[in-house]
Parts: C-alpha cells; sequence; structure tokens
C-alpha cells in the first residue's frame, strides 16, 4: 500500500491537521493513530473507546472539502482509508462532528494550507448498491433485485451473527445483558400472542425471512402458516429447516411478492416483520390494501417496521440507503397508520420497540466482529467493512431515537 512510504514527518503534518480539525471537539474520548505508528492520546483522564487509524491522508481532506461528508467518509472507511479499532458504535459523534461543522472562511483557508503540506493519497469510491437496478423503481423485478442484493449475500454470513432461528428481526429483551437467542425465542412467541394465535387458523407472514416465524407459529400455537419471500437463499434455509422440524404438513415457503399473491379461502392472521421498509411510500396503500383483501372479517395483522423519527428530516440518502439497502424507503409511524387507515384497517395497538432493536443491532454487532476472519472468508473484506459500519450506525440511530422500531396491530373490522 502506498501508506508505507509516507514518513514521519509528513505523519507530524497530518497530526497537525487533525489537531486543527478537531480543536472544537470535546471530549475527545478517542485516540488517533497515523500510518507509521505515531498517536494522537485521548483528553486527558479520558479512557478511549476507540482508535481512529488512518491508512491514507486523504481521508482527512475528505472530511473538510468533500460535497458529501457523511457517504465519502463511509466510503473511505469500507475502502480500507482508515481504520477503527475498539468500540465502533462510539464512532458516530466523530462522524456527526465531521458532518455538520460548518468551518468559517479563515478556518477552511488555514486547514486549506495544513492540507497543502501533506502527502497525497488515492482514494476509491464505491458504486451504489441502487446503480446496478434496473426498471421502475419498486416494480415487481426491480424490488426482487433489490432484496436479493441484501439478503441472498451467503446464509453462511449470516448464521455467523444472528441467532439459530435466523430472526433478522427485533429481539424482545427483559434485560439489557440477555443472551441474543432468549430475546427473539421471546420475540417469535410476544408476536403469536399478540396476533391471538389459535389451532386450526391459517396465518400469513409476508416477507417471512428463514421461516424462523412460521415454524415457531406452527409448532407452538398449531396453526397452519404460509411464509413468502423474495430471496432464493432465504427459501432454501426455510424449506430445509421445515423439513428437519417435521412440519411440512403445517408449513409453506414460496418464492412470491405480496402483490401477486391471491388466495380465495383468506388468512385468520397475517404478520409482517421487517418488510414494510422496502415497499416504498409509493406502494402503501396498495401495500395495506392488499393485506385487507386477503385478511377475513375480524382478522388481525400485525405489521412491525423500522420508522423515521418525525424529528429526523427526510433529507438525501445516507450510506445505508445506497449500499446496504437499495431502494428501502422508511416514512413517519403516522403516515404508515394513515396508510393503514385508508385501507380500511382499525388501529388496535401501537407499540415502540426502538430499545429492543438497539440492543439487538449492538449484539448482531458484537458477534460479526468476534467472528470477522470468519465472515471476510465467506464475503470479503469490503462487505464486512460494509456491514459492520451499517450495524454499528443502526446501534446509535436507535440510541438517538433517530430510528424507531413499531409493532403495529390492525384490525379488519367484521363488517
Amino acid at each position: 500500500m502506498a501508506a508505507r512510504t509516507w514518513n514521519v514527518q509528513q505523519a507530524g503534518k497530518a497530526l497537525r491537521f487533525v489537531q486543527s480539525l478537531l480543536c472544537d471537539l470535546h471530549p475527545r474520548d478517542f485516540a488517533v493513530e497515523f500510518w507509521d505508528g505515531s498517536r494522537w492520546p485521548a483528553e486527558k483522564n479520558l479512557f478511549p473507546r476507540f482508535t481512529w487509524k488512518i491508512n491514507n491522508p486523504e481521508v482527512l481532506r475528505t472530511a473538510v472539502f468533500d460535497s458529501n461528508r457523511q457517504i465519502a467518509l463511509a466510503e473511505a472507511y469500507c475502502c480500507g482509508d482508515f481504520d477503527i479499532s475498539g468500540d465502533m458504535a462510539a464512532i458516530f459523534p466523530l462522524s456527526d462532528y465531521l458532518i455538520e461543522k460548518k468551518w468559517t472562511r479563515a478556518e477552511k483557508l488555514r486547514l486549506m494550507g495544513l492540507a497543502l503540506t501533506m502527502p497525497s493519497g488515492k482514494s476509491m469510491r464505491l458504486a451504489p448498491a441502487g446503480s446496478g437496478l434496473r426498471g421502475e423503481l419498486h416494480s415487481r423485478e426491480r424490488d426482487k433485485r433489490a432484496v436479493s442484493y441484501h439478503y441472498d449475500v451467503s446464509n453462511n454470513f449470516y448464521a455467523l451473527w444472528l441467532d439459530n432461528e435466523m430472526q433478522y428481526s427485533a429481539g424482545y429483551f427483559d434485560r439489557p445483558d440477555e443472551t441474543l437467542e432468549n430475546a427473539q425465542e421471546k420475540k417469535l412467541d410476544y408476536i403469536c400472542r399478540k396476533l391471538r394465535l389459535a389451532p386450526g387458523e391459517r396465518l400469513l407472514d409476508i416477507g417471512c425471512g428463514w421461516g424462523g416465524l412460521i415454524r415457531h407459529a406452527a409448532r407452538d400455537f398449531g396453526v397452519t402458516a404460509l411464509g413468502i419471500t423474495l430471496s432464493q437463499q432465504q427459501l432454501k434455509w426455510a424449506e430445509a429447516h421445515i423439513t428437519q422440524d417435521g412440519l411440512s404438513d403445517r408449513c409453506t415457503v414460496r418464492l412470491r411478492d405480496y402483490r401477486d399473491l391471491d388466495e380465495a379461502a383468506g388468512f385468520d392472521k397475517i404478520v409482517s416483520i421487517g418488510m414494510v421498509e422496502h415497499v416504498g411510500e409509493q406502494n402503501l396503500p396498495e401495500y395495506f390494501r392488499q393485506v385487507f383483501h386477503l385478511l377475513r372479517p375480524s382478522g388481525l395483522f400485525l405489521n412491525s417496521g423500522i420508522a423515521r423519527a418525525a424529528s429526523r428530516q427526510n433529507s438525501q440518502p445516507g450510506f445505508t440507503d445506497l449500499y446496504i439497502f437499495p431502494d428501502c424507503e422508511l416514512v413517519t409511524i403516522s403516515r404508515l397508520l394513515g396508510y393503514a387507515e385508508a385501507a380500511g384497517f382499525e388501529v388496535e395497538h401501537i407499540e415502540n420497540l426502538r430499545e429492543h432493536y438497539r440492543l439487538t443491532v449492538l449484539a448482531w454487532l458484537r458477534r460479526l466482529e468476534k467472528r470477522q476472519e470468519s465472515a471476510k472468508r465467506l464475503v470479503a473484506d469490503l462487505k464486512y467493512r460494509m456491514w459492520r459500519l451499517y450495524l454499528a450506525g443502526s446501534v446509535y440511530y436507535f440510541q438517538k431515537a433517530k430510528l424507531e422500531l413499531y409493532h403495529s396491530l390492525l384490525l379488519k373490522p367484521a363488517r
């Protein structure tokens, strides 16, 4: 790597740039390390929560002069221009500082002068995931490709850091130190009880993932369950485990778009966990009308999804939108419920499980980091870095209530 040719004197110039760059950031509870091993320690008496290891001086110019600093900094991490050792979720106050900082003209001129003294370095740029998608936004074919991009990475990769049931949604925690497996098992039971499932009922799971919920509902609540997904990898896993559990007479999974499902008999209960984010706001009226059509009178629909906090402006796409969940759209809970009511649903119960999702994503992050070498063998270093950054960012955004998670229990009236 070119960084090996940069000398101690050049690292000293980079240090002066960093000190000027972060002069207003307090408390600075992290250390900065340069390519030659030299360090700028955390502020006095503060334990460093992480170390920002700068491998390429170009990232420092990016932090000031790039027109979209959030995306540029995320790309710089993913491409190895810098590393983070320690608590990855703790980097986001630094990220916010760099993204939101408004420098005066004099400050910018000073930084420009310091930047000229630093060595030059080339920086890679990534191609957004959405750049490979073609067709009308949220068309059936495009949605299928967008889902495949994220969920068909590798079942073995997801198995490294999800729980044994491959639940890719928030667990339900009684206490912060509870195991992920316990929290996810309780989540499955909690959802089934919320739906008031009874033996002999028909359950539909829209976006069933790896099939954990329908297997739990069939095994422990005696229902007949159908799950639908757009992911070939999830379908393969779910079918294998349905057979393994001896549930083939009560559980079925299909590769099907929710818009193409037509069941004349209807369903007593319908559930959708973590799928509504992929629908797109323009399609939410159709989504709720379709679920309403498939549900029998007096039936319940539990819709669980991440919502954008009302206080958070709907700004330009961020790193997760571009590189992790292409075409994903988050709306506020008020807008979501408006579409549900317009379709004919009665809102029976709403619950915000934001803190449960923070604990879940934190557990995922720690498990992924613990198994990073296995992850890199499966998906390579770039994909590992992308997922590590996405999970760490999710921890921070749920902690700061920039993201929320709602269970919306909706009733189709008997009339």
